[in-house]
């Protein structure tokens, strides 16, 4: 079973979706983690995402690895942990312009195809209802104002990437944010959108705890209605 949960940054998709495939005891694939190391591999080679053979030798060297440690999961490019670089600023202003690329996505989604045979998967992105997996047998999207959005990711990068704070303020990381949902949403290539068969939630008043139990309530309730003859 394929459960997908999409979303804009800031909406808190990414523990809704570890929490999710926790609960269910499915496997959790991030799929923005692979789409950030791709685009730290492109920031550290100082590669020029329109050289299409300069991006082809990336594509060489680009060894993703997921390592589980207890309830995280760490990522590899190679041999080098890139588990705290991937959530840089400096990938987050990057990473819509590296992951609309059409050859950047048809070869990370071969690999997203590959985990995803005989598993249970919780799948976590922007457009993996819409675009990656069109028939997943649960899909939920989430969604949130773009004020609380940019007060998370503050929190979120105080914790994580400190040094990415100096100098910014909350109006900053608000346009930040607006501008990257204006671009993956009006881009050429699998933008973000809500796919029509999905369960939208709103999480802008809701906790952790209570999105995740909405979702896990649904996908029981869509389970037990497949067994039903």
């Amino acid at each position: 079973m394929i459960i997908t949960i999409d979303g804009p940054s800031g909406t808190g998709k990414s523990t809704v979706a570890r929490q999710v495939a926790h609960r269910l005891q499915f496997v959790y694939f991030d799929t923005g983690a692979m789409y950030r190391a791709m685009t730290w591999l492109v920031i550290k080679r100082d590669i020029d995402i329109t050289d299409s053979s300069a991006m082809e030798r990336c594509f060489k060297e680009f060894d993703y690895k997921i390592v589980n440690t207890g309830e995280q999961k760490r990522y590899f490019v190679g041999d080098q942990d890139v588990s705290a670089e991937i959530r840089s600023r400096a990938v987050t202003q990057k990473v819509s312009a590296v992951s609309a690329i059409a050859r950047v996505r048809a070869f990370l989604l071969e690999l997203q195809y590959s985990f995803a045979k005989r598993q249970n998967v919780v799948f976590e992105g922007r457009d993996l209802g819409s675009t990656v997996f069109p028939n997943a047998e649960v899909k939920i999207f989430l969604d949130a104002d773009p004020r609380v959005r940019a007060e998370r990711r503050m929190k979120e990068m105080l914790q994580k990437n400190p040094e990415d704070l100096k100098g910014v303020n909350s109006e900053q990381m608000l346009l930040e944010i607006m501008r990257r949902d204006e671009y993956d949403s009006t881009r050429a290539i699998a933008p973000l959108c809500c796919p029509p068969d999905a369960l939208k939630i709103d999480t802008t008043h809701l906790s952790i705890d209570q999105v995740v139990a909405q979702i896990v309530h649904y996908c029981a309730d869509r389970l037990q209605r497949g067994k039903e003859p």
